[in-house]
């Protein structure tokens, strides 16, 4: 009975342990097999997960510890041979393409330097702009103003003088000179202390009214094109003044000879305010002709036209520039109306050679300074053969009336 009792304790350890055994091995192969699945699992959700997420984290790390489940370098090979994919399958951003040379960062640079230097401004402060530019202007003007009114005698004298050139040149020597007679109470004393040194301050002010217009553009400018200021205000204030000269010396008289030589039928009387108001029309309307070049050489600028389309259309722009001097004479006469289109047809192509040169220099090439060069020489070339030709062949000379060359003979 002993025997048989410690037989059987003996063989139920030992069933126990085979059984243990059993279920040990089954509960392992059931552990890899959930392990398998968890893996599986686990890879179909590594699509779902963030690329923050730890790509060595696995959940079947547990299963290292089974003598059943896989080595762990083989494991560790699988999860590397698996983590491309993974890596591809987060959603993980690509890496940025080369930049070629980086020139291209430099010009986004320069392009956002360009625009911080563009002031942002809405529509109410363009229009406060514009106050405090035409403030600005008027108080300079009339500081002008009134350093022109302690020379008013000399400047209504100065006003004068073409209607007195064109007076001589009329009457000849020996003849009655035209007069210049006042109308009204008041008219001397507008023309003297109002009208002739407020035009006189015009003309002295025009650097400080350019530059005014300048500041009030160029907030709207970038700041490669800011440095132009220099140059627009020189060359738009000097041409306007040079204006102003070539219709005191030239057109004004010409125009008041032609007027005055009408018809002998009428014998003239010239009023100092209509006279007067003629000069002013003509000196201003002269001074924005010339102003031409600068308008040319701004739309090429800003890339509104070409000196190829310039040059193109040049039959349609001196019948344009017709039209507007027609427009602008106060007289309405074809002689007054020649002279302002003279000098904007030459004008045009003065601004087309300014384009060009930007064109020139936009596109990185060399200015021909030969071929400038010589296009120069060959224009005076002609102008003195012309002149040696008619002061050779018909006795032509210097003389003291516009057109300072004429023939000197007066019986010729």
């Amino acid at each position: 009975m002993d025997s048989e009792d410690r037989n059987t304790q003996d063989g139920g350890p030992e069933t126990t342990g085979s059984e243990g055994q059993q279920s040990e091995g089954s509960s392992g192969t059931d552990a890899q097999g959930s392990g398998h699945s968890d893996a599986g699992e686990s890879s179909e959700s590594r699509s779902d997960s963030s690329f923050y997420d730890d790509p060595y984290h696995d959940e079947s790390d547990h299963l290292y510890d089974d003598p059943h489940a896989d080595p762990p370098a083989a494991a560790e090979g699988d999860e590397e041979g698996d983590q491309p994919s993974s890596a591809a399958d987060s959603g993980t951003p690509p890496p940025p393409p080369p930049t070629d040379g980086g020139d291209d960062g430099d010009d986004d640079g320069d392009d956002d330097d360009d625009e911080e230097g563009m002031a942002r401004m809405s529509f109410l402060e363009h229009l406060e702009e514009l106050r405090t530019r035409i403030l600005r202007a008027l108080g300079g003007l009339l500081v002008v103003y009134l350093f022109c009114l302690a020379f008013a005698n000399d400047l209504l004298r100065l006003a004068i003088e073409p209607f007195r050139g064109a007076a001589r040149a009329i009457a000849g020597p020996g003849g009655e000179m035209i007069q210049m007679i006042n109308t009204r109470p008041l008219e001397q004393f507008q023309v003297q202390y109002i009208k002739v040194p407020l035009l006189a301050a015009v003309f002295l002010g025009a650097p400080w009214l350019t530059y005014q217009a300048w500041q009030f553009i160029a907030p709207g400018l970038y700041r490669k094109e800011k440095r132009w200021a220099l140059p627009f205000i020189f060359t738009t204030a000097s041409l306007f003044v040079l204006g102003g000269v070539f219709c005191y010396f030239v057109a004004l008289r010409v125009t008041l000879q032609f007027l005055l030589t009408v018809t002998e039928e009428v014998e003239p009387y010239i009023s100092v305010s209509d006279y007067l108001n003629t000069f002013i029309i003509l000196e201003i309307g002269l001074g924005l002709v010339f102003q031409l070049p600068v308008l040319i050489f701004f739309f090429t600028l800003l890339r509104l036209t070409t000196p190829r389309f310039l040059l193109r259309n040049v039959r349609y722009a001196v019948l344009v520039m017709f039209i507007v001097a027609a427009i602008i004479t106060p007289t309405g006469d074809p002689l007054t109306m020649t002279l302002f289109a003279g000098p904007m047809i030459l004008l045009y192509f003065v601004g087309i050679g300014a384009s060009w040169l930007l064109v020139l220099r936009r596109e990185g090439r060399r200015l021909p300074w030969l071929r400038i060069g010589l296009s120069v020489l060959a224009f005076f070339g002609l102008i003195a053969a012309i002149i040696a030709y008619m002061h050779f062949a018909h006795g032509y000379g210097l003389i003291p009336d516009f057109p300072w060359f004429g023939p000197t003979d007066p019986s010729g």
